[in-house]
């Protein structure tokens, strides 16, 4: 096979249920679920879910106390951030020991660049690395650009490889539901197959005009793209800087005061002013998140006058904010998130 330049991507296994498991050995095969402080009574959701606990139906972002209703003899453990961040920091260590260009995604994923005439056997070799230096698995798909590296993880979990290039993308995707595309959720899925569009075929081959009047100028075009299989295939080794800082809390009682609302508001405004501090980034706009009882979520966002980091002028937005919602109705989760200037709107000196 000759040698070209390749796309992968690392994918860890059911990642945060794994660090806990290699530090509760005595859970391995047994459903465990993370997220919140560990008490499934509390209104928290899953941050991950072992496999074993997902044969119940228990999927992430799903309340807690549902999880504990499918499937009561799970251990239920808190969310520990700074742990998973010590073991993704030894995976990526890890992975810049081979000859790749290594773009991290977050805790558990990244895109590598590479040249080789045999992705699968430095695939093989990444995966036996990983599990030596961490105890963790991980499945790495192989592809010709982003998108089908990232797609076929998918094929490849868990614990396996898979390429997916434009060879084999017809025979793989042709007949898959558009939501099998990374970038089309459930919504948009259902409002193609109302179009006409179900699959990735009949997708691929929309009129792209048709598709512009449906879903607007530039996303109803790129949707056709990407049921093309087509997409960036440059992988750089900038790293990972965070688009935004947020914080929020689940109540334990729903708030039905107004005021009380906007105390919390402020409070979390604090905290992510802090967070804006320790970045050293200036704020662009500003977001609060409402959960009203029993689980219907809206968010709403203001652009900043100017950009800055002003701990006054981030509380004073975010209350604006929160002032955009009707607050007739229980609420049982409020947050607020603070997005930075992205950085090619930063000014230059010539």
């Amino acid at each position: 096979m000759a040698v070209r330049e390749w796309v992968l991507h690392v994918d860890l296994d059911q990642f945060i249920a794994a660090v806990e498991v290699a530090r509760r050995p005595e859970l391995r095969g047994k459903p465990v679920v993370v997220g919140g402080t560990g008490d499934p009574s509390e209104r928290a959701v899953v941050a991950t879910a072992s496999y074993e606990a997902r044969e119940f139906g228990i999927r992430s972002g799903m309340p807690l106390r549902t999880a504990a209703k499918r499937c009561p003899d799970a251990t239920f453990l808190a969310t520990d951030a700074p742990a998973y961040q010590e073991v993704s920091d030894r995976v990526m260590a890890t992975l810049r020991d081979f000859p790749v260009v290594v773009e991290v995604l977050g805790w558990d994923e990244a895109f590598l660049g590479v040249t080789t005439d045999d992705p699968e056997a430095l695939a093989a070799g990444l995966r036996r690395e990983v599990a030596e230096e961490t105890g963790l698995s991980c499945s790495v798909g192989i592809g010709d650009n982003k998108l089908r590296a990232k797609l076929a993880t998918g094929f490849a979990k868990p614990a396996g490889i898979f390429r997916l290039v434009q060879d084999n993308w017809w025979e793989i995707m042709a007949e898959k539901p558009t939501d099998a595309l990374w970038g089309i959720g459930a919504k948009t899925t259902k409002k193609l197959a109302e179009a006409g569009y179900r699959t990735v075929l009949e997708l691929a081959g929309a009129d792209p005009a048709d598709l512009a009047a449906r879903f607007g100028p530039k996303l109803g075009p790129w949707y056709r793209i990407l049921a093309g299989g087509l997409g960036d295939a440059e992988v750089t080794a900038t790293p990972y800087v965070a688009r935004s800082r947020g914080r929020e809390t689940t109540f334990q009682q729903n708030l039905t005061d107004p005021e009380a609302m906007a105390a919390e508001v402020v409070a979390l405004a604090k905290r992510v002013s802090q967070d804006v501090d320790e970045e050293g980034r200036p704020v662009a706009r500003v977001a609060v998140k409402v959960r009203f009882a029993p689980f219907q979520t809206h968010t709403h966002s203001v652009t900043l006058p100017a950009p800055t980091s002003d701990p006054a002028e981030i509380e004073k937005a975010a209350l604006a904010v929160l002032g955009m919602f009707e607050l007739g109705r229980p609420v049982r989760l409020l947050g607020v998130r603070a997005e930075f200037l992205a950085p090619s709107a930063r000014s230059t000196s010539p």
